[in-house]
């Protein structure tokens, strides 16, 4: 046997009470527990079978197995017998949490390894395409276009990102739309999303690495710049809705569970590199991504590609032990609805789904189609459902975003969109129209399918609308008696 300084092997050292001196007990971190445990009751003569429990100097209960922490000999672990004592509940919730942390780590450790080798085997095939390539002629093109970077190489890993355990409170306040987005970090946030894949059994259904969903989730965050709008917060929000929605409308129980993966995992994409110029902008200023894409739904076609380019990466893809069938109907899916996030389309998607209403049938995928593509327009429109404290500052990031536009706009000689010019726009005047000829027809379509949003969706908006028309008559008052005040002479003013 080759001795520990030769092989750079160093034993676990645990020290247990055996009479009046504690006694120094060492084991390989490759042993298996039932091996340990019979160790230590050979250590304090206990037969080898004898069911034990050990205990530390505060009776608290340590998990047997090759991950126990270690003591010193000053504060020595107890072994102690069962046989004749009945285990208490909490004795057992202990043990059994204790076997479930271990178990956990474990479980990390070898996602870790798993994705290590991932990584070389893609590393390994890029490099055989590079050298297979070999010095084939470059041909250059006058309208070639270079690709954006994408950050897919994480800033941080995993072990940096904290585990957050949701209290209950937060678990039924994240079902309603009333959440209060602003109150979170986004570790937080990213605690919150995760819990929501794990909660509709999609980790399961789809045998996610829970190491990889955590990758790809701090992938996706890294991906979404800081704009004053279209920002990671601005995704969390969407997506929150969505679960939101996926509870109050029952959707668990009409939907498929890859229709649910659809659904969240589109929020989340949705809005990917967003960069801050809508798809105007980008079309009037002939854009790297208008090229790309021929004026077609640039912005959205560009998040799709960012959101694919991220699940192509072996650390990152949440769907690696799906079927490819089954992966490529949720590709066209996500694909499908993020598409249709362009407010262009929005129009056609409410008067595709509108006919379908009165016979809808959930076994009809053309139907299922229409509403998730409704689905994910709501959800990406729905700050005005929330509270009035939570809606109204994403009111002011919209606006700051847009004037930014504008602004850039008429520098560059391009033209103007009258609702984006912080010359012409007061907070009122945004929203009345765009509550009154957008959010609630629509809202309104999806409640005459699902009628229990009506309370708490519907009236939310019609309020939100009242209360901007009241504040407008207000604004409109205050102007014209400035007005007055202006045109009045000098010689009347009290002196």
């Amino acid at each position: 046997m080759g001795s520990a300084s030769s092989s750079g092997y160093v034993p676990k050292v645990i020290y247990l009470q055996k009479g009046s001196v504690p006694h120094k007990v060492m084991f390989s971190k490759h042993c298996r527990p039932s091996d340990i445990k019979e160790l230590l009751c050979t250590t304090v003569g206990l037969s080898r079978n004898t069911l034990i429990m050990l205990m530390d100097q505060n009776n608290a209960i340590i998990s047997i197995d090759p991950t126990m922490p270690t003591n010193a000999p000053s504060s020595p672990y107890r072994v102690v017998p069962l046989s004749g004592r009945q285990l208490t509940v909490n004795d057992l919730k202990t043990e059994i949490a204790c076997r479930l942390a271990a178990l956990e780590m474990r479980v990390e450790l070898e996602g870790l390894k798993m994705v290590e080798i991932e990584k070389c085997k893609n590393d390994l095939k890029t490099l055989k395409d590079e050298l297979t390539l070999g010095n084939r002629s470059n041909t250059s093109c006058k309208h070639a276009i270079l690709e954006e970077p994408i950050k897919l190489t994480l800033q941080r890993d995993v072990p940096k990102y904290p585990k957050y355990t949701l209290s209950q409170e937060t678990i039924e306040a994240l079902k309603k739309p009333t959440f209060d987005v602003w109150h979170w970090e986004y570790n937080e946030m990213l605690s919150c999303l995760e819990y929501m894949y794990h909660d509709l059994g999609l980790v399961h259904e789809f045998n996610m690495n829970p190491f990889i969903l955590k990758r790809w989730l701090l992938s996706i965050q890294e991906n979404y710049r800081n704009n004053p709008f279209h920002n990671f917060r601005h995704c969390f929000c969407v997506t929150q809705m969505m679960y939101g929605m996926i509870y109050l409308c029952d959707l668990q129980e009409k939907l498929s569970l890859t229709d649910l993966v659809i659904l969240m995992t589109g929020a989340i994409c949705h809005d990917l590199d967003h960069p801050g110029y809508n798809n105007a902008y980008q079309i009037n200023a002939r854009t790297e991504l208008a090229v790309r894409y021929n004026d077609i739904s640039p912005l959205e076609n560009h998040h799709c590609a960012v959101a694919f380019q991220i699940l192509s990466q072996p650390e990152c893809n949440i769907f690696a032990n799906v079927d490819p069938e089954i992966f490529k109907r949720i590709r066209q899916g996500i694909i499908k609805l993020i598409l249709a996030t362009d407010m262009a389309r929005h129009g056609e998607i409410l008067d595709t789904f509108k006919p379908k209403v009165a016979t809808f049938d959930f076994l009809n995928e053309e139907h299922i189609i229409s509403l998730k593509m409704l689905l994910i327009k709501c959800c990406d429109i729905s700050n005005e459902v929330r509270p009035t404290e939570v809606a109204d500052p994403w009111v002011d990031c919209l606006l700051e975003e847009y004037f930014t536009q504008s602004d850039r706009e008429k520098s560059e000689g391009l033209p103007v969109a009258p609702f984006m010019d912080r010359d012409k726009v007061t907070k009122p005047t945004a929203q009345i129209g765009f509550i009154k000829f957008v959010l609630i027809p629509t809202f309104e379509t999806l409640m005459t399918l699902f009628p229990q949003i009506e309370e708490a969706m519907v009236q939310p908006l019609r309020d939100s609308r009242d209360r901007y028309e009241e504040l407008k008559q207000i604004n409109d008052a205050m102007n014209e008696l400035r007005k007055k005040t202006e045109n009045i002479p000098l010689g009347w003013q009290k002196k």
